[in-house]
């Protein structure tokens, strides 16, 4: 059981290992075409903010938002792998954080071909975060160790 475990727990972080390592070696000086994709998408949701709050709002930056997102990838899945919870919450920050951004549906029609080819991606980034919230439940239930009781023997004189 420990083994398969410990298999399931890689196949699900090499997802998050091997798309920070893309993202780490495609990132360049301009943060790579990764931080190319979000930076309209950060822009829009920046003047929606500003639109809301005002001109006090943090500045968000799309290179910043793709180390972000590197990191906790690598690090989360890197922990995830071993049994970490701490892990497990890190993938989780990561799957909150992005997938408004990368997937973000919700600007299109219904008839427009772009909402049915980005709705199914943020369906699989709700399946992975329940899957991370199913793992983080079963550490929370599970015993680490069932500790034996031992059994005294009475001496006789």
């Amino acid at each position: 059981m420990g083994f398969f475990s410990f298999l399931g727990r890689l196949l699900f972080a090499s997802l998050f290992i091997l798309s920070a390592w893309q993202m780490f070696n495609d990132f360049g000086d301009n943060g790579g075409p990764a931080a190319k994709e979000l930076a309209p998408k950060v822009a829009s949701i920046q003047r929606f903010i500003v639109s809301k709050i005002g001109d006090g709002v943090l500045k968000l930056d799309a290179k910043h938002l793709v180390v972000t997102s590197m990191a906790l990838k690598g690090v989360g899945g890197i922990l995830f792998v071993f049994g970490s919870m701490s892990g497990a919450i890190l993938l989780m920050y990561n799957v909150l954080l992005m997938t408004p951004f990368l997937h973000d549906f919700y600007n299109y029609e219904i008839d427009d071909p772009k909402f049915h080819a980005l709705l199914p991606d943020f369906v699989q980034s709700l399946a992975l975060l329940g899957a991370l919230l199913f793992f983080i439940g079963m550490k929370n239930v599970l015993p680490r160790k069932v500790i034996k009781k031992k059994h005294l023997k009475t001496k006789t004189t």
